[in-house]
Parts: structure tokens; C-alpha cells; sequence
């Protein structure tokens, strides 16, 4: 047999590695706009500065915030959508702007079409608030009673066609009561609603109704995660009243369709490094926020759960796209 010198392979080896496309990905090379799908100050919005602080401190470029609200999110779809997909502009929004702003608005684009999810920063803890005056001290109770009266008890929503106005009437139909729903402009207005005693029921943001949980007025019920949250573990999960039922706030990134996977995988690695971070699970956990950084698997189970979730949602709920 022919024998191979050392130095051929080596050879061969250089070569090889001339004509094989380079696995590695330089990314960014130039700064990267953020666009969020909601107003300054919220939750969403302050994870989406936490992960662009995090990716400008590890990767060494410039990433750049821009808030940019409209309803379910179409200013921002549009946008990111026709991007070039090369991962320096992105969007930061809730899964609801991809999965329940199209079951309920007529959009110009499809944003499942255009934008590919990539991670989220957090997950957003909801909460069941009651009127404190009803004579109920679990969800069950609430159940109970409102079957008791029916008709007579009513629920409030923070705007419309989001997850104050859909999962409550999921869970209704599912508990098979009949509560009546009071529409308000947005959360100030629906706590103030309960509050007062006008409304007996709201299904609301954990970081603001957290701050609720020893108020006079009001009692906290359950809350929407799979999982009781670090912030309050004594508060009980719907889904221990309801088995299987559970929903919260996916709040992540989303690309342009196309963009290279090993750029999708770069944000993602350091994403879940970030969320990895003790001092960055205490201050997502005391905000009622479940720390993200979830896989490429991760993401798509979470989205395939809560757009079947969502659709059945906007059904029992009657809405039309308009």
C-alpha cells in the first residue's frame, strides 16, 4: 500500500478548509435599530432595554431603542418585515403582535409571514384580581358564585383584544360562568374600576398588580403562568384550579424572514447568558417576570401553544377582524 505523508494530509487539510464555506458570522457591522412595539416605560419595553444593553456590551456595537406603538403592532411589523434580513434591524414586541393581532385586525401584512421569532428576554406573569368585598377567597369560590349569580358579576378589560379581554372569556367558557365584561381605555382605568368596587373581576400585568396584593380594595386570585412566580409563590396558578389552562406575556425579539440562523443563534446565546445572570433573574422575578432566553424549540412550542390558545379565544369571544 501507498503510503501518505504527514505533509500531504496537512495539504489537503488547508485546502479543504479554502473551499468550505466559513460557519463562523460576523455580526453586527454596523449599529442595530430595535424597534418596540409598544410606548416607553412598560415591561415590554424596558426588556427590550435590557437585552439591547446586554447585546451592545457583548458584541461591542452600537444597538439603538425605538419605540414605536400602534395598534397590534402593525407600524412595527411593517417595518422589520421589509428589512433587509441581515439582523440589524429588529423588533422587540409581545407573541401577541404575530399570533392575536391578526385574528382580530385586518394588518397589511401577515406578520408570521414576514418576521421569524428569535428569544425572549421574559415571559410577563399575569394576575386574576377580584373586587376584595366578594365573598369568595379562591378562584373555585369565584366560580361558585358567579355560577350562584349568574349574569350579576362582571369582569373589566384594559382596552380591547388583548389578553385582559380574551383569556377571561376563555376561562369563563371553559368554568362555564356567565360574567358580564366592562370595557375601560386601558390598565390605570381597570384597576381603578375594581379598586372602587365598580367591576368584581380583572385579568392584568403582574408587576403592577403585585404592588396590589395587600390593598383593601382588592384581593389577588391566581396567577396566569404555567408555574407560581418567585414574586408571590403562596399566590395559586389558574391552571391549579383549571388543569392544563394557562397564559401569559411572551416578550421577545423577531426578525426579518431570512435572516441567517448562526445571527438568530448569536442573539440567542447571549440573550440566555443575560437572563442567566442572578442579579438579572432577581430583578426580572421582583417585576413578575419569568427570565426568557429561550432556544430556537423553546420559542416554537410556546408560540404553536398560544396561537391555538388565541384563535380559540378571539371564537369564543365573537370577534370579527376589522
Amino acid at each position: 500500500m501507498k503510503r501518505v505523508s504527514i505533509q500531504a494530509i496537512a495539504g489537503f487539510l488547508t485546502f479543504a478548509s479554502l473551499v468550505q464555506p466559513s460557519m463562523a458570522v460576523e455580526w453586527p457591522t454596523k449599529t442595530v435599530t430595535i424597534l418596540v412595539a409598544t410606548a416607553a416605560g412598560g415591561n415590554t419595553d424596558l426588556m427590550a432595554r435590557m437585552g439591547a444593553d446586554y447585546l451592545q456590551r457583548k458584541t461591542g456595537k452600537s444597538f439603538v431603542v425605538e419605540n414605536r406603538p400602534s395598534a397590534g403592532g402593525v407600524i412595527t411589523t411593517t417595518q422589520v418585515g421589509a428589512a433587509a434580513p441581515d439582523g440589524h434591524t429588529l423588533m422587540f414586541a409581545p407573541a401577541a403582535v404575530a399570533l392575536l393581532s391578526p385574528l382580530v385586525q385586518k394588518l397589511p401584512v401577515d406578520p408570521e409571514q414576514v418576521l421569524v421569532p428569535v428569544t425572549n428576554v421574559g415571559t410577563g406573569a399575569q394576575i386574576i384580581a377580584i373586587k376584595r368585598s366578594l365573598p369568595v377567597k379562591s378562584l373555585n369560590d369565584f366560580f361558585e358564585y358567579a355560577r350562584a349569580n349568574p349574569g350579576k358579576l362582571n369582569f373589566v378589560i384594559a382596552g380591547a383584544n388583548n389578553l385582559s379581554h380574551i383569556v377571561p372569556i376563555m376561562l369563563f367558557k371553559k368554568a362555564n360562568v356567565n360574567v358580564v365584561m366592562v370595557p375601560t381605555r386601558g390598565e390605570t382605568d381597570a384597576i381603578t374600576s375594581v379598586t372602587s368596587g365598580f367591576s368584581d373581576f380583572y385579568f392584568g400585568n403582574a408587576s403592577i398588580l403585585l404592588q396590589y396584593a395587600d390593598h383593601e380594595s382588592m384581593r389577588l386570585l391566581a396567577v396566569g403562568t404555567a408555574e407560581r412566580i418567585p414574586a408571590a409563590p403562596n399566590l395559586p396558578t389558574v391552571g391549579e384550579t383549571v388543569p392544563g389552562f394557562q397564559m401569559s406575556s411572551w416578550n421577545g425579539f423577531f426578525a426579518p424572514k431570512g435572516t441567517p440562523e448562526e445571527i438568530l443563534q448569536v442573539i440567542r446565546s447571549a440573550i440566555a447568558e443575560m437572563d442567566a445572570q442572578p442579579e438579572m433573574k432577581e430583578k426580572l422575578f421582583k417585576l413578575g417576570i419569568i427570565p426568557g432566553g429561550q432556544s430556537r424549540e423553546e420559542v416554537k412550542a410556546t408560540f404553536d401553544r398560544d396561537r391555538a390558545a388565541f384563535k380559540a379565544g378571539v371564537e369564543a369571544a365573537g370577534i370579527q377582524p376589522q
